[in-house]
């Protein structure tokens, strides 16, 4: 089994678009409803709320999670955050050290949804992602 993507549905496309699009990622849009942002290892798509009706009306509410973080390494999460500081309206952490050996900046999206930019930084946390 490989994990290949997830997906956020949005009441607003262009503007959650546009923001992944202004902190790094480019988009490709298959239709004004769908667009998806990838990375050598997974993508990020995002949907309309229009497109859950294809699924199942109400079974995703756009603009409710509290529970998962979508991350992103990145080659030094300090230059990256002094890069995106003004752009970045709700910083929740900005750089810090964590215990398992990440540099995380922890933001939300225009959406809510947290998003987390780190940098390995131990000898581990660098080993770790070395073997990928």
């Amino acid at each position: 089994m490989d994990f290949v993507s997830a997906r956020i549905i949005t009441n607003d496309i262009k503007r959650l678009v546009r923001f992944y699009e202004d902190i790094g990622l480019q988009a490709t849009w298959y239709t004004e409803e769908f667009a998806e942002l990838s990375t050598e290892t997974c993508t990020l798509a995002i949907g309309s709320k229009r497109t859950m009706e294809m699924f199942g009306a109400g079974a995703a509410t756009p603009e409710s999670n509290r529970s998962l973080i979508l991350e992103f390494r990145v080659h030094d999460v300090d230059e990256t955050y002094r890069k995106l500081e003004a752009r970045l309206k709700d910083v929740v952490q900005t750089p810090t050290t964590q215990p398992w050996g990440n540099r995380s900046l922890l933001f939300r999206d225009p959406d809510g949804n947290l998003v987390n930019f780190f940098t390995p930084v131990s000898p581990e946390a660098i080993r770790k992602y070395e073997r990928e």
